[in-house]
């Protein structure tokens, strides 16, 4: 049955990956956002001047901030961007957007999309093998579902071929480690983890999972039948093998910037802590949150006589880059964010260590990792939904709790994403692409699992009777958001409130979507301490 499985895999895959990068090719003359300019001149930053200086270089106020590998991917890059038009290569033509060069970046996109093409294929390969007892139906299969989820993406589509970015590529890095460890490869999937830091550090969100999972079931070689840890099992030799590759990787990416004594000047493009709390667009997570309830609580106390707020406190709603401070309650500095953070992946962190149940276990400690950095971090754009998306997309298919958490944080992140395109002629892309990788979800989910008719008032497949109505709830956001508030006149007086409205009922989602996802996770002791979810 795996071999028939795998013979499945093949028809459906290539077709499906063709047809989804010609519509790629459909986005090109579509609307991108400024981090098109942001790459536009990291090419020619990379192409003009000697490493020395990549991260010196300010004519842009875009400056190079990316560990080194991505420097050298702009590098290579640029070595065929000249060939289209060598004016996008230098380093005065700001904001240079020339038919070939929109055509040349968007290229660069689809084409490094390969990357996660390949991973994604080499998972469900995988997938299909270690599951020999797999429904001949294709789309009750899972490895058809995985293929599905990621190659159709919402998140990778909209943010990188319309807002630009080359989040396809990292992401196809990052399932190639997940794949190796899968197969039990530790060291190779260490490797293909340092590789992906040193092309973008803010992957440093799920080194957590990573540390615990290669320490605890690679270099600890046994356990006791509880589950702890035989201490005196430590593997040195693996110990040092997985040392050495990440410490060469990281060598290798930083060693010439080392050796020019220019680490400081690095870690200060890298970690830009001047930015503030939150982005221009709230991202939604608990500092969404946080800010409305400020926010609030300031409008009223001032209308009630009990404040006297000057100009400066309205920042935080004015859709600027900045740091600021809140009113009523503590403003936030980094270090509390951090901390935070870290606390909030502990409980993961040592249930990983205590029980660890697998590749599974992994996963589930990755996706929470990913979640409390989103959740709790400093500065978090929207766009870091899909570090929580990607790996929720591979337990879609190993448990229907784990299914209930995927459909309702991919409807509720992916729309968190509507006001990244906000010009009109891509509305009805964008709302399109939802519905059609909400219902592609929902149909394939539904052919893996059978429906436990656990509730009795109506209610989405999946999803709680009141999970289903906050859903719904979508639609009246939308509109007000995008029609009613302008035909109330809102549009010049209260310009940042749908953005807000938007970031706020997302977060409490988004929220709700980490609790249960956690407490999911938590309630798995030993090995595997639950029963195995009813499968067709």
């Amino acid at each position: 049955m795996a071999a028939s499985t795998q013979t499945h895999l093949h028809l459906y895959f290539w077709p499906l990956a063709a047809a989804i990068t010609l519509f790629k090719l459909f986005l090109i003359p579509a609307y991108h956002s400024t981090d098109f300019e942001v790459h536009r001149n990291w090419l020619a930053i990379t192409n003009s001047l000697p490493i020395s200086k990549w991260y010196y270089e300010s004519t842009s106020e875009w400056t190079f901030d990316y560990p080194p590998f991505f420097g050298w991917l702009e590098f290579l890059l640029s070595q065929v961007a000249k060939l289209f038009d060598p004016q996008m290569l230098v380093l005065t033509n700001l904001n240079y957007e020339s038919q070939m060069t929109v055509v040349f970046q968007r290229m660069s996109v689809i084409m490094t999309d390969f990357v996660f093409i390949y991973a994604t294929k080499k998972y469900c390969i995988h997938l299909s093998r270690s599951r020999p007892k797999e429904t001949a139906s294709i789309l009750a299969q899972p490895s058809f579902a995985v293929t599905l989820f990621l190659l159709w993406n919402f998140g990778l589509l909209v943010v990188d071929h319309i807002h630009f970015q080359y989040n396809g590529f990292l992401t196809g890095i990052l399932l190639l480690s997940i794949t190796r460890i899968s197969q039990n490869r530790f060291l190779e999937g260490g490797f293909w983890f340092s590789v992906l830091l040193n092309f973008k550090h803010i992957y440093l969100y799920i080194a957590p999972a990573y540390f615990i999972y290669l320490l605890r079931c690679y270099c600890f070689t046994k356990s006791k039948a509880d589950g702890r840890v035989v201490w005196t099992s430590l593997s040195f030799g693996r110990l040092s093998a997985l040392g050495l590759i990440v410490i060469s990787v990281f060598a290798l990416s930083f060693g010439p910037f080392i050796y020019m004594n220019q680490i400081p000047q690095i870690l200060s493009r890298l970690f830009p802590f001047k930015r503030g709390l939150c982005h221009a667009y709230w991202a939604p997570n608990f500092w969404a949150l946080y800010n409305v309830i400020d926010k609030v609580a300031t409008v009223v106390g001032t209308k009630i006589g009990l404040l006297s707020v000057g100009s400066t406190t309205a920042a935080m709603t004015g859709g600027l880059v900045q740091e600021f401070q809140h009113t009523l309650l503590p403003s936030v500095p980094p270090l509390v964010t951090f901390v935070l953070t870290a606390v909030s992946m502990l409980p993961s962190l040592w249930h990983q260590w205590r029980y660890p149940s697998g590749v599974n276990g992994f996963l589930r400690c990755l996706t929470i990792c990913a979640f409390c950095s989103f959740m709790f971090g400093w500065h978090v754009h929207e766009k870091a939904i899909i570090l929580i998306t990607i790996p929720l997309s591979l337990l879609a298919v190993e448990g229907y709790r784990d299914a209930q958490v995927f459909l309702f944080l991919s409807t509720i992140g992916h729309y968190s994403l509507f006001p990244l395109i906000f010009k009109p002629a891509e509305a009805p892309i964008k709302v399109c692409l939802l519905l059609i990788s909400t219902f592609s979800s929902l149909i394939v989910l539904s052919g893996i699992y059978k429906d436990p008719k656990t509730y009795r008032l109506p209610h989405i497949a999946f999803l709680s009777p009141l999970e289903s109505i906050y859903i719904l709830g979508l639609l009246p956001l939308y509109f007000y958001c995008n029609l009613v508030h302008y035909l109330l006149g809102l549009g010049e007086k209260l310009a940042f409130f749908p953005l807000m409205l938007t970031s706020v009922y997302c977060a409490a989602g988004v929220s709700w979507a980490w609790l249960k996802f956690y407490y999911n996770s938590l309630k798995r002791e030993g090995k595997i301490h639950s029963q195995k979810d009813k499968r067709i």
